[in-house]
């Protein structure tokens, strides 16, 4: 049987589908469920709904920068790294506007709250304001409340030096080895892992960003591969997905979770492209439903947990009801966040 050849670039013409499919695997994360219960350990593995996010932004990066160093070299800039200049400015501006600005408001409204009512997490004034303007308790004392967007924030704000360095030096590309290494660094070697160890949950997540950013100019050229590359893709996500899933479901808490995360890369890269070919295959406004969750993922995640899950999980209606009810109340919010700050987004 002859497979049809799998086209890279439908990473780039799902990214939506595929960024709301991974919004609702981190919800499924979030709703609370027995250890006991059969589905626990699929349900744990919703957490790789993050790497998606992390593959698909830097993937989405490097799009946005080639582009952006293309218009810039057709207005006439006198010279490269003037271009260089106009292109880092630009590029920063657009990543601040898409993310700040719903970060101050969601943060604020659950900080301030938070400290006036003794909640523990800003224990003075000005530990609040640094935990509003940067979240920098996620940095000091690994305070998980938001922890996805300093994270995002921080590789945004190297990216751009990353990819500087690969269009000059194509061999670096294989710095992502050198990120998963760090990673076993992190976790074992003692001094460094009392130093920077309480934030193991970025260093893992590091390497998929910057992997999603090296197959950016693969998809963006639109690179294929051979159709027995479906069998790899499944061999991958099989041998990827089986361990991680007797790891969660039956040794959680046992083991150093960065290795279940160096499991999420090749889950995250052969899932995808495994979950193009269905997408393909799925009704329309399937896809409508999923890109709309995409568009709003940012929104979704700020919202979610704190403001709606917290207040429906005391009801204590099973996980299955839980989790749809936030889904159904989450989205509209989510929405009306998103339309409130099109403005400055654009």
């Amino acid at each position: 049987m002859k497979l049809p050849r799998i086209e890279l670039s439908t990473i780039s013409r799902y990214r939506g589908e595929l960024m709301g499919a991974a919004m609702l695997f981190i919800i499924l994360f979030h709703v609370y469920l027995p250890r006991a219960d059969a589905f626990f350990g699929l349900r744990r593995m919703g957490n790789v709904g993050v790497d998606m996010f992390f593959f698909l932004s830097g993937l989405g990066l490097w799009f946005s920068w080639t582009k952006l160093l293309k218009s810039d070299s057709s207005s006439g800039l006198p010279s490269p790294s003037r271009r260089i200049r106009e292109g880092l400015s630009s590029f920063y501006q657009r990543r601040f506007r898409r993310i700040y600005p719903a970060w101050l408001i969601m943060a604020s409204l659950f900080y301030i709250p938070d400290f006036l009512n003794h909640g523990g997490h800003s224990v003075s004034v000005v530990d609040m304001l640094g935990d509003i303007l940067v979240n920098w308790d996620f940095w000091l004392h690994d305070e998980l409340t938001f922890w996805y967007i300093p994270a995002t924030m921080m590789l945004y704000l190297v990216a751009p030096f990353y990819m500087m360095l690969i269009q000059r030096h194509p061999v670096y590309r294989w710095l992502p080895v050198a990120m998963v290494m760090w990673c076993v660094t992190v976790q074992w070697v003692t001094p460094i892992h009392q130093t920077v160890g309480h934030i193991e949950i970025f260093w893992s997540r590091v390497p998929i960003f910057f992997i999603g950013i090296n197959m950016g100019e693969a998809v963006r050229r639109k690179d294929s591969l051979d159709g027995a590359a479906f069998w790899l893709l499944l061999l991958l996500f099989a041998m990827s997905l089986g361990p991680s899933l007797y790891l969660e479901q039956y040794r959680h808490g046992r083991f150093p979770l960065f290795v279940e995360r160096m499991l999420y890369i090749p889950l995250t890269v052969s899932g995808i492209l495994l979950l193009n070919l269905l997408l393909a295959r799925l009704p329309e406004r399937v896809c409508q439903a999923l890109r709309f969750v995409g568009t709003v993922s940012l929104e979704v995640y700020l919202i979610h947990v704190h403001f709606v899950l917290r207040y429906i999980e005391p009801y204590r209606l099973g996980y299955w009801p839980t989790a749809l009810l936030c889904i159904a109340v989450t989205l509209p919010l989510a929405w009306l966040l998103h339309r409130l700050l099109k403005p400055v987004t654009g």
